[in-house]
């Protein structure tokens, strides 16, 4: 499979040397140095491309590849008020586009679990439930987007939260989301229910960058020679 690179820095590299190591090409690398490069004239020998930028270049690079007939996956985080516009060009297009905000196959077995947790404790209003993330300092939005997938899995059963807050907060409709950033941290996420007799945990620690790479590859080789909207729910089976 033919692979262009929409974004090559540290997450770009990575997914270059998983692909390479399962017999794939990379056959165009897209950065801030060469973005005039990413045209149709260069792009058309793949066969599908993986996005890894940031919020506010995502959706025009989604849409491109769309426009150009190259199918896509997407792991930018922080853009998905234009999801639905994404959702609608991909569909105007007919085209491919497959979005996770973690490709990690951990990671999406952690969302699983979240959301039996939470189904769980629902019917236990006396624990309180909180959340929090850790990662890099170079990690551009917060929280993470994988940390708002696990909020709105959160907020889908325990309805006396009614949204997720990105602060520390002593309104109990809320659910409090505190994000940190410490190098070289690569992604742990924590969901805490607590009450006065004790404390539940579920928590998910990224050791290096390698899962989510490799769930990316993953996410392309499914797309490939498919047409519709996917995420790593369908990648994986769940």
């Amino acid at each position: 499979m033919n692979i262009a690179l929409i974004g090559y820095g540290k997450m770009g590299q990575a997914i270059e040397s998983i692909a390479i190591e399962k017999g794939h090409q990379v056959v165009l690398k897209i950065d801030i140095n060469n973005a005039s490069e990413f045209n149709k004239e260069n792009i058309c020998n793949a066969d599908v491309a993986i996005e890894f930028t940031g919020p506010h270049s995502a959706l025009n690079n989604v849409m491109k590849c769309l426009e150009m007939g190259i199918p896509v996956v997407c792991g930018s985080t922080g853009w998905l008020d234009k999801w639905e516009e994404a959702k609608n060009y991909c569909k105007n297009q007919d085209g491919s586009l497959l979005y996770a905000s973690n490709y990690s196959i951990g990671v999406n077995l952690f969302f699983e679990i979240n959301k039996y947790v939470a189904e769980l404790m629902s019917s236990h209003p006396d624990y309180n439930v909180l959340m929090e993330e850790i990662h890099h300092t170079q990690k551009k939005d917060a929280p993470s987007g994988t940390a708002i997938t696990l909020a709105e899995q959160v907020l889908s059963f325990i309805k006396q939260k009614k949204q997720w807050v990105n602060e520390n907060t002593h309104n109990h409709e809320d659910l409090e989301i505190i994000s940190k950033r410490i190098d070289p941290a690569p992604g742990t996420h924590i969901i805490k229910y607590t009450s006065s007799v004790d404390d539940i945990e579920i928590i998910h620690t990224a050791h290096n960058r390698v899962g989510f790479a490799g769930g990316a590859v993953l996410a392309a080789e499914f797309l490939f020679q498919k047409k519709g909207i996917f995420s790593m729910k369908d990648v994986l089976g769940l």
